[in-house]
């Protein structure tokens, strides 16, 4: 098991005992890991140490994922109101950055993020932490989630109460997969320390996995049937356009674990899904142990994350043409990685 190291838990203990506003942040389309340990360390401040605290994003999340906002806690999301979030991040003296490794991944926020005097400090467990930009940083790849990694942090800073867990349980099983996804002993050992302590994982899963539209139902329901591409090497892909998009009026958030679907066939190795979104496509990548996702990110798609789950971007009109189409430009990167 990973070991935090005492001379960083000291300095973060003692960057918010003398904070008077901090800032907690997330990384631009918040899953259920960014918005869960947010939530859990805005929580977490305001039980325990009295201190002002809110929570920044530069867009709103999915409705899927509201219930992990945090109650009583003030929320500033970029898209609708982008002056009140630029002004909350000028008034910060700490902003602490979780479930992403640099300023560049709350796009919008960026720029008044790196401009801020504020002390920063990183929490996060993605490879190749931007350390330069930040007074403190605690990385640990090899763990679960953000989630995970603030659940042993927050243990040697002060008790972890029942509704900063459940957002910590809840973070830390989106990203994981219910279990299926990066989970390390210590990942177990968290689960079972949070529910013996009474969160109720029941009602946890009832939230994310049980509360869906029947549109969400019927798109999957479609792509799987229609869209779904398998290729010779053992690589599967499904191209979610604006148009089905339309069709089945799509809502962030409700093509959640569709890549994962097609890596339950036993010759497919990896599986992407691609999203046409504005200005660039989105692409969420995920593998089976032997096949790394995370380098697929990074060679082709200007992404990363973790070895058998990662993301990136495509931008029309730079990476392909109109002329070309989406389907032969994927189709060839596919068949180059896994010939």
């Amino acid at each position: 098991m990973f070991v935090l190291a005492e001379d960083k838990i000291k300095a973060l203990k003692a960057l918010l005992e003398t904070a008077s506003q901090v800032v907690v942040v997330g990384h631009t389309h918040a899953d259920g890991d960014a918005l869960g340990s947010t939530a859990a360390l805005c929580l977490f401040l305001r039980e325990e140490t009295g201190k002002e605290v809110s929570c920044v994003f530069s867009d709103t999340p999915p409705d899927n994922l509201s219930f992990l906002l945090a109650d009583g806690i003030p929320y500033f999301f970029h898209d609708k109101h982008p002056q009140e979030a630029v002004q909350a991040i000028g008034k910060a003296d700490v902003i602490v950055l979780l479930d992403c490794n640099a300023f560049s991944r709350t796009e919008a926020l960026m720029n008044p993020l790196l401009a801020s005097s504020a002390q920063k400090v990183l929490i996060d467990h993605h490879l190749n932490p931007d350390s330069a930009s930040f007074d403190l940083v605690f990385s640990t790849p090899e763990i679960s989630s953000a989630s995970e990694l603030l659940y042993w942090i927050l243990k040697e800073l002060g008790p972890v109460s029942l509704p900063v867990g459940e957002a910590l349980l809840a973070g830390m099983t989106t990203d994981t997969n219910n279990f299926a996804n990066s989970v390390f002993p210590s990942t177990f050992r968290m689960a079972s320390e949070l529910i013996e302590a009474g969160v109720d994982r029941d009602a946890i899963l009832q939230k994310i996995y049980w509360s869906y539209r029947e549109n969400r139902i019927r798109l999957m329901g479609y792509m799987q049937s229609k869209r779904l591409t398998l290729l010779p090497g053992g690589a599967a892909y499904m191209i979610l356009t604006r148009e089905i998009q339309k069709k089945y009026d799509f809502r962030e958030g409700e093509s959640e674990g569709l890549v994962n679907v097609p890596l339950a066939i036993e010759n497919v190795r990896l599986s992407i899904l691609v999203k046409e979104d504005t200005p660039h496509w989105r692409v969420s990548i995920r593998s089976k142990k032997g096949t790394s996702a995370q380098q697929l990110a990074q060679r082709y798609f200007h992404g990363g994350g973790h070895e058998n789950a990662a993301g990136g971007k495509i931008f029309p009109g730079e990476d392909f043409s109109r002329a070309q189409g989406i389907r032969p430009y994927i189709e060839n990167i596919l068949n180059e990685y896994l010939p």
